[in-house]
């Protein structure tokens, strides 16, 4: 019997520091793309961008970024 393949991730996952203390765990951005300049900036827009989308659905904004880091065992 054939072996299905491994599907590809295409997203890095990142946890987010809050300067108000809270942590969001696991968050998806889109993989980098070879050569990419500056992913670490779109890493924070694209994070910015989720937030705004989830305050607008809560109500809830969220807090300025503190730091962003790679989430570890990915």
């Amino acid at each position: 019997m054939a072996r299905k393949k491994q599907a590809i991730s295409n997203f890095v996952m990142f946890d987010v520091f809050y300067q108000d203390g809270s942590r969001s765990s696991h968050r998806k951005v889109p993989a980098p793309e070879p050569y990419e300049l500056d992913f670490e900036g779109r890493v924070k827009a694209t994070i910015e961008a989720q937030d705004r989308e989830i305050a607008e659905k809560s109500g809830q904004p969220r807090g300025p970024i503190k730091s962003i880091v790679r989430s570890a065992g990915r």
